[in-house]
């Protein structure tokens, strides 16, 4: 019998082939799989943890017979351990899986037809043979032998991560990021995968590092837990954290003294790996790149601050009169002040909500100075706002990262000091996204003697990034800043701008309930599942029949993304409502989520290789199970992910306040209530309401949006930028 008792002692044992997975968590490794046991005449079922599991491969489980209530008998493993397939048979399936690139069910049979047990050896040592196979060409050729030899070394990592206590995903990202060392630069320090792998936190690192058998006081991890929570600061919004509370915190994260943790931050202050610095009477502890970001973004802002502007002699109240006479329209005299500001200084900001302007504004200045031959570059932080922005100026616009050309191989920027932009202005619209790292990389690039226009409003969600960029700008006074107030007729005549306008003076906006033709409303409902259901039925049904909107013109915005009115459970809701499973869209699982065709996503990280950012929303066009990828759309462009790259996007159909920033949708709806507390704060609710073009509806509990209204305290930045622009 191939059921026997493991000599080990832990329980029987049992060995097979892999029929089918009937299911593998691919976050912690937990299969259920169909065996072909040893000894057995019927297939078993085998549940348990497992680092890989594909059709076709050998598995050798100890465990323990169990009788489930639902499936029956079954054998639960404490551990598998599975092995590339040795059958014909096997290696069939096994190729047919959809592991490898480029090889299908159509060429998996091809293959072992024509080179039966020998094909794992032909693809690794003699891939040239492969070509021997009908279509199978140079191209396809390559792609199989990359996969093969991106899987074994995946396998490899996923075994050593199983080994010691971790069943995860996340190996492709370590091999992608650490190649052939992955292994080698995890035994030495596995609190680098913390640091550099997205979707590994501290505890998982904490958790191989002690299966690696560090202490738990050694100075490692110490070090380990220190720079961690001070990553974990700057994906807060922070630019540095107090000496004494990072020492604190980590104590308390690591359950050690705070007398080791404050000896590794000496060690780590040292090496140069942190670096401190006391600003405004405050010890603060920085990453070293985040500081020479704050320091060349204030010596560079100020520098241009000082100087003067590159244009020809303008007569301000000539050119004004003469872009009024040629458009036939009228600037206000702040406006005209904006404009004449601008002709003089090297350094502006202008800042205003919604309705004030700012795009008539930018329009005529920008006309004045290109009869005068000033050359202008146009950009914004995000893809939908440059789009926007190129729209409302009839100017090309692109994002920062495309303006300076990020180079995937070599890492960093092809535009800096050595190799400065040409132009003679820019403007950098929604200035309020736009972290210090970002803007730093900018103003490298900015030539010293261009002039700089930043737009924004400064009364806005901050940046996601780490600072408070505009809003330091502004208090700080070392540049002149225009601040637009009036709200034009056209722009008054919205109920939408009206209440962006009454909620930042911190007043409850008025709703006219009898007006069916409004562009503003609120829906009252007390519970949770009331407001849920109604936000689904006004996205499936109501939006769509008054406005014709289609589905994918209608944006859910939420304050958070748990609890039943968060973000994951409106996305599932919504989904099932709205591109429900079929045959003709067909979908993967991954990463917690089943990705469809026809799906809104929402990538959630910068892919400069893709050349997509966090942020951006596309559309699944198609599901390639042979190639093992989804196409998305993301405007004019399609952009090829592998499954194993899912986790940089999520569902769409509802998303964070902070991910729309620097948007546009032509309806959006908000879920409001007491459960989002924590969130509830003046301008999350004002950026939300800004982001709707042609209609705006919040459903929910009026006393939620009277807290948000009256709350206008916002979670201070810790950075030391304020000050350095002061000095």
């Amino acid at each position: 019998m191939a059921t026997h008792r493991d000599q080990a002692g832990s329980g029987e044992a049992l060995e097979g082939q892999i029929e089918r997975v009937t299911f593998y968590n691919e976050e912690n490794g937990f299969a259920v799989l169909r065996v072909r046991a040893r000894g057995h005449r019927d297939l078993v079922t085998l549940v348990g943890p497992v680092a890989s599991a594909n059709a076709g491969e050998f598995v050798k489980a100890s465990g323990r017979w169990t009788v489930d209530k639902t499936h029956g008998p079954q054998f639960s493993a404490d551990r598998i351990e599975s092995h590339p397939p040795t059958s014909r048979e096997g290696i069939e399936r096994f190729l047919a899986s959809g592991l490898i690139r480029g090889v299908g069910p159509h060429y998996a049979g091809r293959l072992v037809a024509r080179f039966g047990e020998r094909v794992f050896d032909i693809i690794e040592r003699e891939s040239g043979r492969l070509e021997e196979i009908e279509g199978i060409g140079p191209g396809r050729r390559r792609t199989i032998k990359q996969a093969w030899e991106a899987q074994k070394a995946v396998r490899e990592i996923m075994v050593f991560l199983h080994a010691h206590g971790v069943s995860t995903s996340r190996a492709v990202r370590i091999h992608r990021t650490y190649g052939e060392e992955a292994i080698a630069k995890v035994t030495e320090n596995p609190y680098l995968l913390a640091r550099d792998i997205h979707g590994i936190g501290f505890k998982t690192a904490d958790q191989i590092a002690k299966q690696l058998g560090v202490p738990h006081d050694s100075p490692l991890r110490a070090c380990g837990g220190l720079e961690h929570m001070l990553h974990e600061q700057t994906l807060a919004g922070h630019c540095a954290s107090p000496r004494e509370a990072l020492v604190r915190a980590t104590a308390q994260l690591l359950e050690i003294g705070e007398d080791r943790t404050a000896d590794a931050l000496g060690q780590l202050l040292g090496r140069g790996d942190l670096v401190s610095e006391t600003i405004a009477g405050e010890d603060l502890v920085f990453l070293p790149q985040m500081q020479a970001a704050e320091k060349g973004v204030a010596a560079r802002l100020r520098a241009l601050a000082g100087g003067k502007t590159p244009y020809p002699a303008i007569d301000a109240g000539r050119a004004i009169a003469w872009w009024e006479g040629r458009s036939g329209k009228t600037l206000a005299p702040a406006q005209r002040d904006a404009i004449s500001a601008a002709l003089a200084q090297r350094l502006l900001v202008i800042t205003g909500g919604p309705g004030v302007g700012k795009t008539t504004l930018l329009n005529a200045l920008l006309a004045i100075l290109r009869a005068k031959k000033v050359r202008p570059s146009l950009c914004a932080p995000t893809g939908r706002a440059a789009k926007r922005l190129a729209e409302a100026t009839g100017i090309e616009a692109r994002t920062i990262h495309r303006a300076l050309e990020y180079q995937p191989g070599r890492g960093g920027f092809a535009r800096n000091e050595r190799n400065p932009l040409d132009h003679d202005l820019l403007v950098v619209d929604e200035c309020s996204m736009v972290d210090v790292p970002l803007m730093h990389a900018l103003l490298r690039a900015h030539p010293p003697a261009a002039a700089l226009l930043l737009v924004g409003d400064a009364d806005q969600l901050p940046s996601v990034g780490p600072g408070s960029l505009l809003a330091n700008l502004i208090e700080s006074r070392a540049c002149p800043v225009v601040t637009l107030t009036q709200i034009f007729r056209q722009a008054a005549a919205s109920r939408i701008v009206a209440a962006a306008h009454a909620i930042n003076a911190g007043n409850v906006p008025a709703f006219d309930s009898a007006d069916p033709d409004a562009d503003f409303h609120f829906f009252p409902r007390e519970e949770p599942q009331a407001i849920a259901s109604s936000v689904i039925s006004l996205v499936r049904d109501r939006i769509p029949k008054k406005t014709g909107l289609r589905h994918r013109d209608i944006q859910v915005l939420c304050p958070m993304h748990r609890g039943p009115l968060g973000t994951r459970e409106l996305n599932a809701a919504l989904q099932r409502e709205l591109n429900p499973p079929s045959p003709e869209r067909p979908g993967v699982q991954r990463f917690g989520w089943e990705f469809r065709t026809g799906d809104r996503v929402l990538q959630t990280e910068n892919n400069y290789d893709k050349d997509v950012f966090n942020g951006d929303i596309g559309e699944i066009t198609r599901v390639l199970h042979e190639d093992r990828e989804i196409r998305v759309r993301f405007d004019e462009r399609e952009v090829a992910y592998d499954f194993d790259e899912l986790d940089e996007l999520q569902p769409a159909f509802a998303i964070s306040v902070h991910k729309s920033q620097g948007s546009e949708f032509p309806a959006i709806v908000i879920p409001v209530a007491t459960q989002h507390f924590m969130m509830l704060q003046r301008n999350l609710v004002y950026t939300a309401i800004t982001r709707g073009k042609r209609l705006v509806v919040a459903v929910g509990q009026m006393k939620a949006l009277a807290m948000a209204v009256r709350n206008a305290d916002t979670t201070r930045r810790i950075s030391g930028l304020l000050a350095r622009l002061r000095a």
